[in-house]
């Protein structure tokens, strides 16, 4: 029946550590629903919401994606720093990614 709920997972992590919920909510839910029906935000309280984005198996999607059983809906942070900027960065200094030196003498 279409009114069936139907299982998802809801997921979020910070540095040191991460929360993953199992929940059912009603079919037609979308993936934000999800996250504010979860109580997840609730358990990282440093997690800002309006900041946030969305993903489903790692791939951001709109807030409003209608949800399919089985989905793993993940909270998205802002990244703290641009990966590409980053390298960049580290590359004038002679450092590398791994925090080995990018020069061996």
């Amino acid at each position: 029946m279409a009114d069936d709920p139907i299982g998802v997972a809801v997921a979020c992590a910070e540095e040191g550590r991460q929360t993953v919920l199992a929940i059912a909510v009603p079919a037609g839910c979308t993936a934000w629903q999800a996250v504010e029906r979860s109580g997840i935000l609730a358990r990282h309280p440093s997690i800002d919401p309006a900041a946030c984005g969305v993903g489903i198996y790692g791939t951001e999607v709109p807030r409003g994606r209608v949800l399919a059983a089985g989905d793993r809906v993940e909270v998205l942070r802002p990244l703290a720093e641009d990966p590409r900027e980053r390298r960049r960065r580290l590359a004038r200094e002679g450092r590398s990614m791994s925090g080995r030196s990018a020069r061996r003498g």
